[in-house]
């Protein structure tokens, strides 16, 4: 049974509604990206006042133009730090933690901004009105979510709350988490490397993305919880084009006791791989991960490389490679996104990783990545040790973001 709904419905004000300083319009008018990036200098201005925020945001990290998404700039430019040779040597002896833990952790820098920012809000007003709306605008995109994820998401909540669903700010933070679980939780698929039963193929992971992601680290961190699985895992050095690129991945191949395939420095990548293809055959080996150059999006010559290995390797076996994990910087924020879509064009990816959640206050694109792009996000980096790649779990990652205590406590066993 219906009723017609005689309440008043909330006043709905202009998409970003503090660009426009509270402006309120009808339902039909439309407000365009552009008009919103062009306005973000006000909202930068707006953030460095605010009193609840830890991190302080420039406002060249919220412009985000499409004319500045040129990545050989330094920025971009990072092999060597997050790449680093890991030195072998050096004793794994400081006390675990739970992933969980180091999660809440990582995620430190955007929970500072976000979740204080909902707490206030909180405490500050128990009534639903346009600035709390407006405030939750803010903050999500402040973490990187984008616009068109938010404005999707803070549409659903003005309804909501227009029907009356959504009673005070405490049930509307309630349906906020409940949205941004929805997001994730369909790209919550883990990586399956078991072919068939009777198949004597290695399970082909190719590794793809621009230079400083964090590709050849996270190919050794992988390597090491397939070992941990009691799988049998090869290594192959297909980005020939940094001198130092195959010794760091001799490195760790030593650091895991896994072999390495390589050849000289400027070698043809996709030979690389499939002679290391072959050997895995040969060998019984379960599980080959090949490193591939750092490439620029925007450059069509090296993107159009990634698609010859794919032929290649196809030739030994029609289904390989079996995985094109593409690995994001989380600190790069919606060009991570960019980079998604322009690899997904030449390669097809089957999922994405996504690297250095701990050093950026841009933990929310991961929702954009999720929300746009709808492919499996395999794991995620939240720090520097073997055991900060953990694989994606999107109740553990809206928990961690929102602060918890309680769900923490249920975690420190695993």
């Amino acid at each position: 049974m219906s009723e017609e709904n005689t309440d008043v419905p909330v006043k709905k004000k202009k998409r970003f509604a503090w660009f426009g300083r509270n402006k309120e319009v009808t339902d039909n008018e439309t407000v365009s990206e552009n008009d919103v990036i062009t306005q973000q200098d006000d909202l930068s201005e707006d953030i460095e006042s605010s009193e609840s925020h830890d991190v302080n945001l420039k406002p060249s990290e919220l412009n985000l133009e499409p004319s500045e998404l040129d990545l050989q700039s330094s920025e971009f430019n990072l092999a060597s730090s997050e790449d680093e040779t890991p030195n072998k040597n050096l004793p794994n002896e400081q006390p675990k933690q739970s992933f969980y833990k180091r999660l809440k952790k990582g995620l430190s820098k955007t929970r500072g901004q976000f979740s204080n920012g909902l707490a206030n809000l909180v405490l500050g007003k128990k009534e639903i009105d346009d600035d709390s709306l407006e405030e939750i605008e803010t903050l999500l995109l402040m973490a990187d979510v984008g616009v068109d994820t938010t404005s999707r998401i803070i549409d659903d909540l003005t309804e909501r709350t227009a029907r009356k669903e959504l009673q005070d700010t405490e049930a509307l933070i309630t349906h906020l988490k409940s949205q941004l679980h929805d997001i994730l939780k369909p790209v919550q698929v883990p990586l399956n490397t078991s072919l068939k039963s009777d198949s004597h193929q290695p399970f082909v992971i190719l590794m793809v993305g621009i230079n400083g992601v964090g590709k050849t680290t996270t190919i050794g961190k992988m390597a090491h919880q397939f070992i941990g699985e009691g799988k049998s895992v090869m290594l192959a050095a297909g980005d020939t084009f940094r001198a130092a690129a195959v010794e760091q991945l001799k490195a760790w191949g030593d650091r895991n006791n896994v072999p390495v395939v390589a050849q000289h420095t400027g070698a043809d990548s996709a030979s690389v791989i499939y002679d290391a293809v072959e050997k895995a055959k040969a060998k019984n080996i379960d599980v080959i991960i090949a490193d591939t150059a750092g490439r620029l999006h925007t450059k069509s010559n090296l993107m159009e490389e990634l698609a010859k290995i794919k032929r290649v390797v196809g030739k030994l076996d029609s289904d390989a490679p079996h995985e094109i994990m593409l690995v994001v910087d989380a600190g790069t924020g919606q060009n991570a996104l960019v980079q998604a879509v322009e690899f997904n064009k030449i390669v097809r990816l089957s999922s994405i990783t996504v690297t250095k959640l701990d050093g950026t206050a841009k933990g929310g694109v991961v929702f954009a990545i999720a929300d746009k792009m709808k492919l499996p996000i395999r794991y995620i980096g939240v720090g520097e040790a073997k055991e900060d790649l953990r694989e994606f779990n999107a109740e553990d990652y809206i928990s961690a973001l929102f602060d918890q205590p309680e769900l923490e406590q249920s975690n420190l066993s695993k």
